[in-house]
């Protein structure tokens, strides 16, 4: 019996400063910052969630801040690239832009498709590829009559605070594309479309992404295992390569590291069945954790990767509106009590957001 998993659902990486990092993928990436909160396992330490317009499931890349934590030190079993997707066409900004802020990049060809592969500041490995739309989630509100007209409103009608011409792209790409971004929709990320592993033995890799949480291997070349989710081979997030590690010395966790990938199920009850799927495979899964915004357990695949499974909901509205998605910083409620303590020993951060809301420069 295997798990049924939906796709990627988030990955989590380790960066340096926090502000640096919110610049970086809010302003050069376009994503936005959909939860200010803490590390629920370490609470001295910011969690960083960017995503699209909603933070859908598949669309997120979140990040520990750890500011002196070293550099990572590369080893035998890790993830090793982040891929996003991005339209078709859009390859040709992204070199550009990468160029204009002279950020180094490399173009590659994967199983006939052109990626552009490249690191954030901290290290962090990143990649670009294009590819389709699949149909976006419900809308995050519903439009009035008038705007399901063909083409824009004329007399610049708003709802919920969005622009007529920003509601025409809204439902083109409902719940994904965010309004606010810096880049344009036709460019602009859509959401996570792979990650890459590289370990020590891609047989077992492969074997336990297969067995036990159902995903098809359908290619290999030159030495790269592709492996996709059952269903939904062109959905976010459906992808996920295998690759041999070059090396076999240990990995150190660091500034630039992949800390882990997460899979998507779909409520508590599946991850609860989800868990004994893992126990009876020898995995050893962690306990079902809260972590407000959705619920997971963790375990690590034979080669020491780790990995995790998370619901899909409850999502990042839970405790903050749509429209206002990462602008607070957020605590669950059983560490609200410390807030001012938590507030006296974080940097302190700020969306862009605040500066294009108040005209700040």
């Amino acid at each position: 019996m295997s798990i049924t998993i939906s796709g990627l659902h988030h990955v989590t990486a380790m960066a340096g400063r926090a502000q640096a990092a919110i610049e970086y993928y809010v302003r050069l990436l376009g994503l936005r910052l959909v939860k200010r909160t803490v590390n629920f396992d370490d609470p001295l330490t910011y969690h960083l969630y960017f995503g699209d317009a909603r933070g859908n499931p598949g669309s997120v890349l979140s990040l520990f801040p750890w500011p002196g934590v070293g550099p990572a030190e590369r080893g035998g079993s890790e993830t090793t690239a982040v891929t996003f997707r991005v339209p078709p066409g859009a390859l040709e900004y992204w070199r550009s832009t990468l160029e204009l802020h002279r950020q180094p990049f490399e173009v590659v060809s994967r199983f006939g498709t052109e990626v552009i592969a490249f690191a954030d500041p901290d290290g962090v490995p990143l990649e670009l590829v294009e590819g389709t739309e699949p149909p976006a989630p419900a809308a995050p509100f519903a439009a009035p009559a008038a705007s399901t007209q063909a083409g824009p409103q004329s007399d610049g009608a708003t709802h919920a605070g969005v622009s007529g011409e920003d509601l025409t792209v809204d439902l083109l790409r409902p719940s994904r594309y965010w309004t606010g971004s810096p880049v344009d929709a036709e460019e602009a990320i859509m959401g996570l479309d792979a990650v890459t592993l590289s370990v020590w033995d891609p047989d077992a890799a492969v074997s336990t992404l297969t067995d036990v949480l159902g995903l098809e291997l359908s290619g290999e070349e030159d030495g790269r295992h592709r492996l996709n989710v059952k269903g939904a081979s062109n959905g976010l997030g459906s992808r996920l390569d295998v690759v041999r590690a070059p090396q076999s010395s240990a990995t150190r966790l660091g500034t630039g590291s992949v800390h882990h990938v997460a899979f998507r199920v779909a409520d508590r009850p599946a991850l609860v069945a989800a868990r004994e799927v893992l126990l009876d495979a020898g995995l050893h899964p962690t306990n079902v954790k809260d972590r407000q915004y959705f619920q997971s357990v963790y375990f690590k695949d034979p080669n020491g990767v780790v990995l995790e499974l998370a619901t899909d909901g409850p999502g990042f509205t839970v405790d903050e509106s749509l429209e206002e998605l990462g602008l607070a910083f957020k605590l669950p409620g059983w560490l609200e009590p410390e807030r001012q303590f938590f507030r006296s020993r974080l940097p302190v951060t700020a969306s862009p957001e605040y500066a294009d809301r108040f005209g700040a420069p």
